[in-house]
């Protein structure tokens, strides 16, 4: 009998090993090879020379794609060993591998060979001039439009939350301000814009007033649905055990009409964006839809694409709030809609 079987003690050989996950550190080789052929191709090909000054900024994108590439072959060694980080780079590795390809090209047929025309296509280096020369105007207009869409969607959602649960919960108040959704509701918001210039005493409050109206209408309809929709039987239930008018619709019509809200909320974003731009582009001085008409405007269309990515970044950012939000309400619909 062995030393250790006298003793009771486990074996330094038995002791639980690490166990590697092939699929993540396959995928994640990919990503990696994927990235250090673009990181390869924009450092080792020369750039065409276009016009009379040398692009900015070239040195710091090679540095930046040479450290996305060691980052990604860090990651693929730890997650290969750590489950949870493996798990998120097994699903984000076919997207990574699509963006190499796509960086890839797009510096190709912009910096190296100059096939496509300028200044309507940048090569990748002067988004980062973009970013490091000109951030505190669009870090102004980020501020802007933050401040607008703000106001504006606050007061449409109060607005809207409720307008609805009145007229979900009272016929006579429906009577009248039914024919008003109906005949309002359909209209873009963004038709009403000289005459919201016009009446308003500041393009600021106009734009605030178009975009509040944008939101008020889906939230108002998907609000009157879900207490419209309320079983009656809860509403007996309550009444039974005593519950006033008060109680039912704090209680019981708002709680549960509130997956019915949020799609309405949903819905009263995403408008609200189309607004803001649209009223920021034709009257309101300030905000990123002024700052991308002032980039076409001077054909500084690197300008352009930044500003873009970061509205890109900044509206996908609100609505994964307001999904965070509605699964911590609503914790029972949390897996039924994921953004």
């Amino acid at each position: 009998m062995s030393p250790f079987e006298q003793t009771g003690t486990a074996s330094a050989f038995d002791q639980p090993r690490l166990q590697v996950d092939g699929s993540v550190l396959a995928r994640g080789a990919l990503a990696t090879a994927a990235w250090t052929a673009v990181a390869a191709s924009v450092t080792l090909l020369a750039n065409r020379k276009v016009g009379f000054a040398d692009p900015l900024y070239v040195s710091e994108t090679n540095a930046g794609f040479i450290g996305w590439a060691v980052l990604l072959a860090l990651a693929t060694a730890v997650g290969a060993l750590w489950p949870p980080l493996g798990r998120r780079l097994g699903r984000a590795a076919p997207w990574l591998v699509v963006l190499a390809l796509f960086v890839g090209i797009w510096d190709l047929l912009t910096a190296k060979l100059g096939v496509l025309p300028v200044p309507f296509f940048a090569p990748p280096s002067s988004l980062v001039e973009v970013y490091a020369e000109d951030w505190p105007r669009l870090g102004e207009s980020v501020l802007h439009s933050l401040r607008l869409l703000a106001l504006g969607f606050l007061f449409g959602t109060i607005s809207g939350f409720v307008t609805g649960i009145a007229i979900g919960w009272s016929r006579g108040l429906g009577y009248w301000v039914h024919p008003v959704l109906r005949f309002l509701g359909p209209i873009p918001s963004t038709a009403l814009l000289p005459m919201a210039f016009f009446f308003f005493p500041s393009s600021f409050s106009a734009a605030i007033f178009l975009i509040a109206l944008a939101t008020w209408f889906p939230v108002t309809v998907l609000t009157w649905s879900g207490v419209a929709s309320v079983d009656k039987a809860y509403y007996d239930v309550a009444r039974t055990l005593g519950a006033g008018r008060a109680f039912l619709i704090f209680k019981v019509a708002i709680p549960a009409a509130l997956p019915h809200v949020f799609v309405g909320l949903f819905m009263g974003l995403g408008a609200s964006f189309s607004v803001l731009v649209a009223a920021e582009m034709m009257g309101v001085k300030s905000g990123l839809g002024y700052y991308l008409q002032w980039a076409q405007g001077w054909a500084a269309y690197a300008n352009m694409y930044g500003a873009l990515i970061v509205m890109a970044l900044i509206f996908s950012g609100l609505i994964t709030l307001l999904f965070a939000l509605r699964d911590r309400l609503l914790g029972w619909q949390k897996d039924v809609v994921k953004w």
